[in-house]
């Protein structure tokens, strides 16, 4: 269902399905908005025109009315037009049931493929007939593939869809999470249509996979996908639009999905020129700032589009620059000047000469370029690119000033101090909801030193059941053994390796040693455990940050409920993209702006990418809550 966060794969195969039959179509312009909305202006020659939105990482379907549109194009927006421009769509796909629209363009000679991402942040790809990548929207590099101009666009995860009946019996039948569970991640299904593929197989949701009717599963989950490419009943309702009718769902019903889209995805309407507000001084200085921002936009947007123009002509621009410098060791350049103005040619596209900086105003595609001569090409373009990234800047700094909200009155600021560095920190740690402290180690030495130092008779004794986890400890007692297992969990290969869910087991001290059987090994941070265990089967992969004032300021982590439950401000996390690293400064920058303006002074020596990077576990993460 498509919800207020965006389109899942399930909707793009529905907004596939309703733009084939419009083909063939041709691309006459292309837009790049406010908001990151872009917009491909298409011509039919059955059917007129039509407006393709694109939200990257959230949705794109066809409207009807256009969003506000910038004079000056900015830079990605021209990238667009010049290679897309006048091209003839061939083709519009899907791959199996991921998020990712993949549009064939011939223009001339050449075959382009758009690729639209609708998940995560989202992206815009443009790509050679080979997919070999030309330009992207976001040039990124993620820990299983490169989205960066050279490179060959990967798409990302697996996709039950896309396996024969043998494969997807064979990918499920030996998973021990419910069927509904697999059919939903696994399958890109989502909970409700995951729930209706069941109720179609007449397979129990909470079955495992191994013991359901794998056969009937596999016939009625393509034929869901079947019914959505092939009958639509669109329902729009308060909270999302679904394809079809689903059990539990009630909706008003639309002519198409993507008409069901555009309603629920209204654009900003436009204010009537007629439509006057009482001004007051901070209506005169929010006009101000707004105006600046534009201003701002609109100046980078032209120093990038003067860069693009230039490589874009580089071979005239080069020679240009050649023809200059020869001509002024022998000419002044007030004589070159009076030269060019007779000219013809090439002349006729060089506007201006500045004699005092030897430069000249050359107009490239209707874009007027100033070219210093005595430069080479590539440092003229980085001049361009220096002064786009000043007036970003400034941009940036207009609207943190927009954005900054005026304070009615000041509260006091926190009183709290921050928290002592104690023993246990250097650990990773929790304490549970009735306050046992948990530790775990962070690599092989602090794993073999909590076994052999801290490790008491009545303690705990848990692990992640998959190599590489944390050794996690609970010292003393505690009745929240879920909040324990939950933080084994997250601090294990599991999480690494990009899965949703671990197993984990709890022993007595008494069962864990260092001594091997007869002929066996046992390496550093490795320990032999012997007896029962105790399972916790299936425990999510999870994992939050959140700022504590109580009893002292603190960043803390640890499972979600637990840092909810102590925390002013959290974040909650899941396997994901971004490395470590980046995660941590991800968060630690989303926690800052959460924070009452008036005390973030106070947090100052608390708050750190360092202190957040404490919590976050190895291996890829996202932000799935920020609440």
């Amino acid at each position: 269902m498509a919800t207020s966060k965006g389109m899942s794969g399930i909707d793009l195969t529905a907004v596939v399905a309703e733009m084939i039959p419009l083909l063939p179509l041709w691309v006459d312009k292309c837009y790049q908005g406010a908001g990151g909305l872009f917009l491909l202006r298409l011509n039919s020659r059955d059917t007129g025109k039509h407006l393709l939105l694109v939200e990257p990482g959230r949705r794109v379907h066809l409207v009807t009315a256009l969003p506000d549109l910038p004079k000056v194009p900015p830079a990605f927006a021209m990238v667009l037009r010049k290679n897309l421009t006048g091209g003839r769509i061939v083709s519009i796909s899907q791959a199996g049931l991921s998020r990712i629209m993949t549009i064939g363009i011939q223009k001339r000679d050449q075959l382009y493929h758009l690729v639209i991402e609708v998940f995560d942040a989202g992206n815009i790809v443009i790509c050679d007939e080979q997919f070999g990548i030309v330009r992207a929207l976001r040039p990124h590099r993620f820990r299983d593939r490169d989205v960066v101009p050279g490179e060959v666009y990967q798409y990302p995860g697996k996709d039950l869809s896309l396996l024969s009946e043998e494969e997807f019996k064979a990918h499920l039948r030996n998973d021990t999470r419910e069927t509904v569970r697999v059919l939903a991640i696994d399958g890109m299904l989502g909970g409700a249509y995951a729930e209706l593929v069941c109720r179609m197989a007449g397979v129990e949701k909470s079955t495992r996979p191994g013991e359901a009717d794998l056969p009937g599963l596999y016939k009625a989950y393509h034929s869901l996908i079947d019914q959505i490419k092939a009958e639509r009943q669109p329902l729009l309702g308060p909270t999302g639009v679904h394809p079809i009718p689903v059990p539990g769902f009630e909706g008003t019903p639309h002519p198409s999905f993507q008409a069901a889209l555009e309603a629920f995805f209204p654009l900003t309407p436009r204010k009537s020129v007629e439509q006057k507000e009482k001004v007051t001084r901070d209506g005169i200085i929010r006009s101000r700032q707004e105006a600046a921002v534009r201003k701002y936009d609109e100046k980078a947007a032209k120093s990038e589009a003067a860069a693009e123009a230039v490589y874009a002509n580089y071979q005239l621009v080069s020679e240009i620059i050649r023809t200059l410098t020869r001509a002024s060791e022998r000419y002044s350049w007030q004589e070159i000047a009076t030269i060019l103005k007779n000219g013809d040619g090439v002349a006729r596209q060089i506007r201006a000469v500045h004699p005092d900086e030897a430069s000249i105003d050359l107009e490239l595609e209707g874009t007027l370029v100033r070219i210093h001569v005595r430069e080479s090409i590539e440092q003229n373009v980085g001049r361009f690119y220096e002064q786009a990234k000043k007036f970003r800047k400034k941009r940036d700094g207009a609207k943190a000033a927009m954005d900054r909200p005026v304070p009615v009155r000041k509260k006091a600021a926190s009183k709290a101090a921050p928290m002592k560095k104690r023993w246990f920190h250097r650990f990773r740690w929790f304490y549970t909801s009735d306050g046992a402290l948990v530790l775990g180690g962070r690599d092989a030495s602090q794993n073999e030193e909590l076994v052999k130092k801290y490790m008491e008779g009545r303690d705990r004794f848990l692990h992640a059941d998959v190599h590489g986890a944390s050794v996690v400890i609970v010292k003393g007692q505690t009745e929240r053994m879920d909040e324990v297992a939950r933080f084994a969990a997250a601090f294990s290969g599991a999480w690494k390796a990009g899965h949703h869910s671990a197993d984990v087991y709890a022993v007595r001290p008494d069962q864990v040693s260092k001594t091997p059987e007869s002929g066996e090994y046992v390496s550093r941070g490795s320990f032999i455990v012997r007896g029962e265990r105790e399972y916790y089967r299936d425990i999510p992969l999870r994992a939050s940050v959140g700022l504590a004032k109580e009893p002292d300021m603190a960043v803390i982590g640890g499972p979600p409920e637990v840092v909810r439950a102590r925390s002013v401000v959290s974040l909650e996390i899941q396997p994901g993209t971004f490395e470590p690293n980046d995660i941590a400064r991800k968060m630690t920058r989303t926690l800052r702006e959460r924070i009452p303006e008036n005390e973030r002074a106070g947090w100052k020596a608390v708050l750190n990418t360092e202190a957040v990077a404490a919590f976050i576990p190895p291996g890829g993460s996202d932000i799935v809550d920020e609440g």
